[in-house]
């Protein structure tokens, strides 16, 4: 949605970001503006975003990253000793080495949760709920699929900014493609979703609501 993309902008620039003094982000914050790409435009080229106004979901990403550093930076001496819970004592370590140990299987949410696993991978139910889990569903068709190579655009790392510092060049890196990854399955996902939602409404449409299939009320 345009109106909740600028808003978003404004509120990195406001919250997080800063690049901006506050009397001058009068022309970003002008979000009805009809020259408001413009402005976006050039406050892209202050904060030295790498990618075009069209990338729109780069350069979310970049500016993401970039407030997330900046955010790091302000309050770095209250995010670099900071610990997982289950890290401060051993025996909470040993506990989340092992996190199924303590499960309990008679739970009656556990084995609701069992139920729709299996409905969801369409696994033939049994009467033993707990022979359901070592089922190991492989069709020729998952195999072919899995075997498929998938061939994308090379993408430059560098333009990618992870938002923390791992210390280590190559856990830098590789926490980058990781997360590029993620959004892509994200943005998969997504697409997956407006499909569904369109499938829907093409079900659903009706006359009497839908003005595109004929007059109101015929």
């Amino acid at each position: 949605d345009e109106t909740e993309f600028r808003n978003f902008i404004v509120w990195l620039e406001d919250q997080k970001i800063r690049h901006y003094k506050i009397e001058d982000r009068g022309n970003l914050r002008n979000i009805h503006s009809d020259d408001w790409p413009k402005s976006f435009e050039k406050y892209m080229k202050d904060v030295n975003c790498p990618f075009k106004i069209q990338e729109r979901q780069e350069t979310v990403d970049w500016l993401l990253g970039l407030a997330v550093r900046l955010e790091y930076g302000d309050n770095a001496d209250k995010y670099k000793d900071s610990t997982p819970d289950g890290a401060k004592n051993t025996d909470n370590t040993a506990k989340n080495a092992e996190p199924l140990i303590n499960l309990d299987v008679n739970n009656p949410d556990f084995k609701a949760g069992v139920m729709a696993l299996a409905n969801l991978l369409q696994i033939q139910r049994h009467d033993d709920y707990l022979v359901m889990l070592k089922v190991k569903r492989l069709t020729q068709d998952a195999i072919a699929k899995a075997s498929q190579s998938k061939e994308g655009l090379p993408v430059a790392l560098e333009k990618h900014i992870l938002g923390f510092d791992t210390g280590d060049a190559v856990l830098n890196e590789a926490a980058q493609i990781l997360r590029l990854l993620h959004i892509e399955e994200l943005r998969e996902l997504q697409t997956k979703i407006n499909e569904a939602i369109v499938a829907v409404q093409a079900i659903i449409a009706d006359p009497k609501t839908d003005h595109r299939l004929g007059k109101v009320g015929r």
